[in-house]
């Protein structure tokens, strides 16, 4: 890749801002209302926050000891056995068919909330009218038109991207740059017209869906997945090391991205509760417009509105980039289909940027017989176990170098501090995974997930393993 088809720092850093403050951003506030108090949403929040802060320093540590494992998290699964060997090819190429099918399951999930927001000034795509009816199934006029909204959104991005990585990135660092401003214009609007009253009780007992009371442990244990999905894209600055600039970039990009989208995170979801009330704040497909509505009006709800739009526009550029980045990096290190190693003139990876969407194509007929809240939180239920697998693999493996001394020769206080961080990221990465699985129907969906990849390792093992990419005209 040429160098100017490189990425700087600031472009890094905008594709982790902006594939993090996504759709979670927006829709997160109900769902975290709706199984823990103030309490415990601002605890998981924090807490979250410090077990994703030494993830990301396990990232941005790999990235620069092991320069030559490009592709994200996922791909340090095949080093955690003998190199070459079975366990190692079949455990890479599991964790990457989870981790690609979960980067699909989040991208979906921002177009669908796209379509939400844009209701907001074509109030037509929620429409409760029978546009036609087939058997038993009555599809509603808003349901078939958000799923052409979401379609030719997902294609628009497809076209956009082929035509060069860089000119996407910058679009999207337009995006991202909109979306920071824009949020922090909404915290300082926001600071003036908190009620205190609506975040009390502040620490209230909840009540399960089977009536049981769940205490402060137990909300910060439901919260903890939800949380989990607003980090996710934290690994995007690692998943396009072999296109950095520099790869000191790769980790600067992955903190600084971390720390701004935090930020934003705690400020908007606290405030979000100060602004509407329990019951409203649960029965909002919209809450961050409705939160904005009680302050500045209609007018208020329509700008944010447009921010929101903007926003996920970039977030969709940014995920469609990496979820056609993932096969493509792990195909180059022999642990995926060698098919997805062509790309067109512009070193697009263009097979996989094809097979990516047409899969995300399926994910969105979900929105057909969906409301969107209901999509939403369908494709959060597949995506989100599939990257605690590959988090939990990066911090065992940084402490397999620890342990080795690999690559840490006369540096004894940094291999203490990276051995630390490792263990903290590994401890996080388990609690998570255990409160996630808690669930059995999400444990049997992220168990499905991965046991589907098995259909195609057969011929993974058959083709063969050239790293030399195809070029196509596109």
């Amino acid at each position: 890749m040429s160098k100017t088809n490189k990425l700087g720092l600031w472009i890094l850093t905008a594709l982790v801002v902006g594939n993090m403050v996504g759709s979670g951003i927006f829709m997160l506030p109900r769902t975290l209302s709706e199984v823990a108090s103030p309490a415990g949403v601002l605890l998981a929040w924090v807490l979250t926050g410090a077990g994703v802060l030494v993830t990301a320093l396990v990232f941005g540590n790999l990235a620069i000891r092991k320069p030559n494992l490009n592709g994200g998290p996922q791909i340090y699964a095949k080093e955690l056995f003998s190199k070459g060997s079975n366990a190692s090819i079949l455990s890479g190429y599991m964790s990457t068919w989870g981790y690609w099918i979960g980067n699909l399951a989040g991208n979906i999930a921002i177009i669908t909330t796209f379509a939400g927001y844009l209701s907001s000034f074509f109030p037509i795509l929620t429409s409760g009218a029978t546009l036609m009816t087939i058997g038993s199934f009555s599809l509603k006029t808003g349901n078939a038109l958000t799923f052409l909204v979401c379609t030719l959104l997902l294609w628009t991005t497809h076209f956009i991207i082929l035509r060069g990585l860089e000119n996407a990135g910058k679009l999207n660092f337009a995006a991202t740059a909109t979306k920071v401003i824009g949020f922090f214009l909404f915290i300082v609007i926001a600071l003036f017209a908190f009620e205190k009253t609506n975040i009390l009780p502040f620490a209230e007992a909840q009540v399960d869906d089977a009536g049981n009371k769940v205490g402060l442990l137990g909300q910060i244990n439901h919260a903890a997945v939800a949380t989990l999905w607003a980090f996710i894209g934290v690994e995007s600055a690692v998943v396009f090391a072999s296109r950095a600039k520099k790869q000191v970039d790769v980790k600067r990009a992955t903190i600084l991205g971390l720390l701004i989208a935090l930020g934003i995170y705690i400020g908007i979801s606290t405030l979000v509760m100060g602004l509407l009330n329990h019951s409203e704040l649960v029965q909002s497909d919209k809450p961050l417009i409705d939160a904005i509505t009680t302050v500045a009006g209609p007018i208020g709800g329509k700008l944010l509105a447009a921010l929101g739009l903007i926003s996920l526009l970039g977030s969709t550029i940014g995920w469609v980039m990496l979820s056609a980045e993932v096969p493509y990096q792990a195909a180059k290190q022999g642990l995926f289909l060698t098919s997805f190693l062509k790309e067109n003139k512009n070193g697009i990876p263009i097979f996989s940027m094809v097979v990516t969407n047409l899969i995300g194509q399926l994910f969105i007929f979900s929105t057909i017989s969906n409301s969107i809240s209901d999509a939403f939180n369908f494709v959060i239920t597949i995506a989100t176990l599939s990257y605690l697998i590959p988090y939990f693999i990066s911090s065992v493996f940084q402490l397999k170098m620890v342990a080795t001394g690999e690559t840490y020769v006369g540096q004894l206080r940094n291999r203490v501090t990276d051995g630390i961080i490792g263990i903290l990221s590994t401890v996080y990465s388990t609690w998570v995974i255990i409160a996630g699985t808690a669930d059995l129907k999400t444990f049997l969906f992220g168990m499905g997930l991965l046991a589907s990849g098995i259909v195609f390792y057969g011929k993974l093992r058959k083709s063969k393993s050239s790293a030399v990419p195809q070029k196509l005209s596109a």
